[in-house]
């Protein structure tokens, strides 16, 4: 099809909801992804706590935040800063208090915003109860853990099982003297994988979902998921087999990619298990009616990821978790790249299941860093205008970019673990986790140490929340809130939705629902156009601007014409159709 001398891809036309009902709360709200370490520090430490977010709340709620999921905050050594656990059924010290986790829980309830935690089910800490009993022989917790022989050389020396690599590089196994084997860590050495094959352990795990739920949390986000079984031994003759090379970093046996990873991920078991915490999560609402939410991380295929969705017999996760807004696409990719990453989601998904949205977090470099400054707007309105839920992390709204972290000051074990302090940057994932930028006081705003955990990204003088939202003109924050506030209007909760690749820079969508038709248009390059969006059915004559970008020179009501739209550079505005 030809539409002004450009091609057009053609449209994906999804209905979202047969018709209007009552939203469950996770349906319709925005999740806030809090990094605890980086967001407030209360006590001038240098490290974020507890505290510090009960005291931000009102800066969500402002937002237009209705839930938040906080990265994990029990009782670790740290060594992979909250994701070894050594006690799921307690607070770290450096973040504060049970009685400070139930002050947040209050302080949240009383604001109606919901709290979900991190479940970080696949390993606990090396330096757990369960492992150093399991060390002493005891056998209820050496069960706990996934053990194995070691294997002799030609020369007598004992070495690792087989070949299984860890994803933050080197041996996924590790000898440990005291009981004579090896241990399995798919992640860092300090993170012992728990043994899912051992009904005690699901049943342990099973309570540690029952001890938060009874705190009064509101879900949890379901951390490495896809890692959580292994193939069963007993299958291969008691023995763990090599998992074959994948073809990719060949020249590096230790990096995880070398593999293809058939043995350690994405088992059949992960599903039912999944299953089975759904039904613990379904026992507390049929307490006291408040729905559970289950959000699971799987980087994963489209077919393998819809199964967490659960299938005719069994419900899974509500959310599993949709990451093509960050591995799928990039700020080189073409319009039509881009909509074909966010359809695939959409076709895939069941029917009668939500798609959800997030854009960053924790793990992956920053939108402003990884789009560039001029499309912060343009991803935002992705994220929270697209059929679904929408998740944000903290410091997407105002734009925060990626800080430097020098070799010195690196932490991640990611970045550590390469050895090479030239391109540990590559593989690190402390930029990303830099302190919010509150304001332009010492540290941001974030804490009145001398030193922070992390240095602060530089720039933050002109880059903070005090100052976006205080701005007598538009702002990346003021641009979030508005489309925050636009999410709730019928045709984006319930509308159908159609999305269009108008020439390889312009992506384009359609929701309309009840006679409201809102087109959201993103224009991903430093190029001009102009678009006729008659090419939606029933768009026609004028278009009025709702939101626009600050790179848009347009203002809230102007009017465009519909079939001869300028769209500037690396411009993105939501329109709506006038009647």
């Amino acid at each position: 099809m030809r539409l002004l001398g450009l091609w057009c891809l053609p449209a994906v036309f999804l209905l979202v909801h047969a018709s209007e009902r009552e939203l469950d709360w996770w349906e319709s709200t925005i999740f806030y992804q809090i990094y605890p370490r980086s967001f407030k520090d209360s006590d001038g430490d240098g490290i974020g706590d507890l505290k510090g977010i009960t005291s931000k709340l009102e800066y969500l709620k402002e937002l237009g935040v209705g839930a938040t999921w906080l990265s994990p905050m029990f009782k670790s050594p740290m060594y992979d800063f909250g994701y070894d656990i050594a006690d799921f059924y307690d607070v770290q010290e450096e973040y504060g208090t049970m009685a400070d986790f139930e002050e947040l829980l209050a302080k949240a309830k009383e604001l109606d915003i919901k709290i979900v935690l991190d479940f970080v089910p696949n390993h606990t800490s090396n330096e757990s109860m369960w492992f150093e009993e399991a060390l002493k022989g005891h056998q209820k917790y050496f069960d706990y853990f996934v053990w194995e022989d070691g294997v002799e050389d030609e020369n007598g020396v004992l070495q690792p099982p087989n070949n299984w690599n860890s994803v933050f590089r080197k041996s996924a196994w590790e000898y440990r003297e005291e009981v004579g084997k090896y241990y399995l860590h798919q992640f860092v050495i300090g993170q012992p994988d728990l043994n899912y094959r051992n009904p005690d352990v699901v049943e342990e795990m099973k309570n540690v979902l029952r001890f938060w739920f009874d705190k009064g949390v509101a879900g949890f986000r379901v951390d490495a998921i896809a890692h959580l079984f292994e193939v069963d031994k007993e299958k291969y003759g008691g023995k763990y087999p090599d998992e074959p090379i994948s073809g990719q970093d060949l020249d590096d046996p230790l990096s995880y990619n070398y593999l293809n990873h058939i043995y350690t991920k994405d088992q059949e078991e992960t599903f039912d298990m999944v299953y089975q915490w759904r039904e613990v999560f379904d026992e507390f609402k049929e307490k006291d009616g408040l729905t559970r939410v289950m959000m699971t991380e799987a980087y994963s295929s489209p077919q393998v990821t819809m199964k967490y969705f659960g299938d005719e017999q069994q419900n899974g996760a509500q959310m599993p978790f949709n990451f093509v807004l960050i591995s799928d696409f990039n700020g080189q990719s073409s319009a039509g790249e881009i909509k074909y990453a966010i359809d695939k989601f959409l076709t895939f998904k069941p029917i009668d299941k939500l798609a959800n949205w997030v854009a960053g977090n924790h793990d992956n470099s920053r939108v402003a860093s990884r789009f560039g400054p001029k499309l912060v707007d343009g991803m935002n309105m992705l994220v929270l205008l697209l059929p679904g839920v929408a998740v944000t992390y903290m410091g997407e709204e105002i734009g925060m970019v990626d800080g430097y972290v020098s070799w010195e000051d690196t932490v991640d074990p990611s970045g550590c673990n390469t050895d090479d302090p030239i391109n540990y940057w590559k593989s690190s994932r402390d930029p990303e986790r830099t302190p919010f930028q509150w304001n332009n006081d010492k540290n941001a705003g974030f804490s009145t140490a001398e030193k922070t955990w992390l240095p602060v990204a530089e720039g933050y003088e002109q880059l903070n929340t005090e100052i976006q939202l205080n701005s007598e003109g538009r702002s990346h924050i003021k641009i979030y809130k508005g489309l925050a506030k636009l999410r709730t209007e019928p045709a984006f909760r319930y509308g159908r939705y159609e999305s269009v690749a108008f020439n390889t820079d312009v992506f384009a969508f359609r929701r309309w629902y009840d006679g409201d038709v809102y087109i959201v248009v993103v224009n991903f390059r430093d190029e001009p156009h102009t678009i006729d969006f008659t090419y939606f059915e029933g768009v026609n004559g004028h278009l009025e601007v709702v939101v626009c970008s600050l790179e848009s020179s347009r203002r809230r009501g102007d009017v465009v014409e519909a079939n001869n739209a300028k769209i500037s550079e690396s411009e993105s505005i939501v329109l709506k159709l006038v009647q």
